[in-house]
């Protein structure tokens, strides 16, 4: 009966190979060598008339000519050709891998079978059995460990130029060195559990010589792996706590001598506002919110005339930049990866992040070898389905190229904003005026 169902898996693994072959076969374009052959029986017309002729040396350069052109045309055709099945193949439908999975389950499935099969003829024939599954599936274990520790290796390797990059900004130094402490003290542990994990089930297989010990409990084990993590996670945390104060409370004298720039999101872009001369920014009220007046500032306070309007980020270099955080609609996330600065645009809640941009642009640029390279600012929260598009270029200059470009910026308080303020001003005076004329009516 178990043959039977062996020799059944056998056409099932047989059929499923048929397919796998039909459904990887590429489609190739049409033959393009089809041309050859006209070109070699156009050769041997010319060849007869050329025979015919008494020049033979007329005839002689003729054939030459034909050779050489029916060469070329052959390493152009067979070269089209090699084109055509390279594209060919670097592409396979999905068919293909879902049947390529199912033969290596099926397969695999196959060699227990018979394994299995194996074993039973043994006991049949009052034998013992030949494999020792206790230890197969403890080598096994082991087999994975070293291939998971190799995954490990190779992702640090591979990847680890994303933690390891050079920070762009000054505290950036201390998050960089507070992510590597972190993640050399979770390798470490790592490590040392894994192996110790799978060491332990290859070393401590079911054997028949050996009975199993069982040990519940050790209270100076419990003490060992509660205190130590305990500790470790306890620096840890009151390290970045410190650092994270630093970034968004730092004391106020450093607050004022910070430029001060508002960065307000919405689906999907980002505005920014620099401060003027006073280095101040203008109050903002959402009642005010106008086509005109997007963000809602209130011009009756003064310090908002002087604001700019940024197209782009521009930030001197060396020099504190306080940013101030907002969000017209949903909640987003102000994310600039090079200068380590992320912090959530909430609607309603104005959130901060001070920092000191230490390289500029071009500095950058040089370091990464990348001509190109650009800041950016990105948003790192999922905001809807333009949420892609939320990009902002930075750029990091000196503090001279800073203020010749930022006196080059438009203000907020333009004329359109001047004559809806002058056309309130005239109506809030027209229904002052009416409501005094009642109440002396009255």
């Amino acid at each position: 009966m178990r043959f039977n169902k062996l020799f059944k898996i056998r056409n099932l693994i047989a059929v499923l190979a048929i397919g796998c072959i039909v459904a990887g076969t590429p489609v190739s374009a049409q033959d393009s060598t089809a041309a050859a052959p006209t070109e070699i029986s156009a050769g041997s017309s010319t060849a007869a008339s050329a025979t015919d002729a008494a020049d033979m040396d007329a005839f002689a350069s003729e054939l030459v000519k034909v050779s050489e052109s029916a060469t070329s045309d052959d390493s152009s055709t067979l070269a089209a050709a090699d084109e055509v099945v390279d594209n060919s193949t670097l592409y396979k439908t999905a068919a293909y891998y879902t049947i390529l999975f199912i033969l290596v389950c099926i397969f695999l499935a196959i060699i227990g079978k018979i394994l299995r099969v194996y074993e039973l003829t043994r006991e049949i024939q009052g034998k013992r059995g030949a494999l020792n599954w206790n230890s197969i599936q403890g080598g096994i274990f082991v087999a994975f460990m070293i291939l998971g520790l190799y995954g490990t290796y190779w992702s640090y390797d591979t990847w680890g130029y994303v933690v390891t990059g050079e920070s762009a900004s000054v505290h950036g130094d201390r998050i960089d060195g507070m992510m590597l402490v972190t993640v050399a003290i979770t390798t470490l542990v790592f490590v040392i559990t894994q192996v110790l994990l799978f060491w332990f089930i290859f070393r401590y297989r079911g054997q028949e010589t050996r009975k199993a010990y069982y040990y519940p409990h050790n209270n100076a084990i419990e003490r060992l792996w509660t205190i130590v993590p305990a500790f470790v996670l306890t620096i840890l945390v009151v390290f970045g706590f410190f650092t994270w104060r630093s970034i968004t409370n730092p004391p106020e004298a450093d607050q004022k001598a910070a430029l001060s720039v508002e960065v307000t999101g919405e689906q999907f872009k980002w505005n920014v506002r620099y401060a003027g001369a006073d280095n101040q920014l203008g109050v903002r009220n959402y009642k005010l919110t106008t086509p005109t007046n997007s963000l809602g500032i209130d011009y009756a306070d003064k310090k908002s005339w002087d604001d700019r309007l940024g197209p782009e980020i521009v930030l001197p270099v060396n020099k504190p930049v306080r940013v101030t955080i907002n969000s017209k609609d949903v909640l987003h996330s102000f994310y600039m990866p090079d200068f380590r600065v992320q912090m959530n645009a909430v609607p309603g809640m104005p959130t901060y992040f001070q920092f000191t941009p230490k390289l500029t642009t071009e500095e950058m640029r040089e370091k990464k070898g990348n001509p190109a390279f650009d800041y950016v600012l990105l948003c790192a929260k999922i905001c809807g389905s333009g949420h892609y598009n939320m990009q902002y270029k930075v750029k990091v200059v000196s503090e001279k190229e800073y203020n010749e470009w930022i006196a080059q910026q438009p203000l907020f308080f333009n004329d359109d904003m001047k004559k809806e303020m002058q056309q309130k001003v005239a109506s809030s005076s027209e229904a002052a005026t009416i409501d005094n004329n009642i109440a002396l009516n009255n």
